[in-house]
């Protein structure tokens, strides 16, 4: 089974990224097909470098481990480029993306799920 989910909450502050990211990591270890969307203040939770205190979540560590299981990590370029964002600013595994790809990850997708 295909899944798509789309983050829309930034990286910390609120938990909905940080849950959804749970998400996809746990449904990634049943080998389904995982792909991952960051649209709006989302955008930040790509951003390589992150620090956090001990036995703090890391949405960066997450992305990474999301990725080593085959995860695809798309962040709206529109919003990167709102914020700022540049793609070598990007966590490994994670690229440039465009609502064209959102498009076409959602009819690819079995399930869309929206954080």
């Amino acid at each position: 089974m295909n899944y798509l989910i789309i983050l829309n909450d930034p990286p910390y502050g609120t938990e909905r990224s940080y849950n959804g990211l749970r998400l996809a990591n746990a449904l990634a270890k049943d080998e389904a097909g995982i792909a991952v969307f960051m649209i709006g203040d989302a955008a930040s939770c790509a951003v390589a470098g992150q620090t956090t205190p001990n036995g703090y979540y890391n949405l960066e560590r997450m992305l990474k481990l999301l990725s080593s299981k085959g995860g695809k990590i798309g962040v709206c370029g529109s919003c990167m480029d709102a914020r700022g964002l540049k793609p070598d600013s990007l966590v490994q595994g994670a690229h440039r993306s465009s609502m064209d790809e959102l498009a076409a990850w959602s009819g690819e997708a079995d399930k869309v799920i929206v954080f």
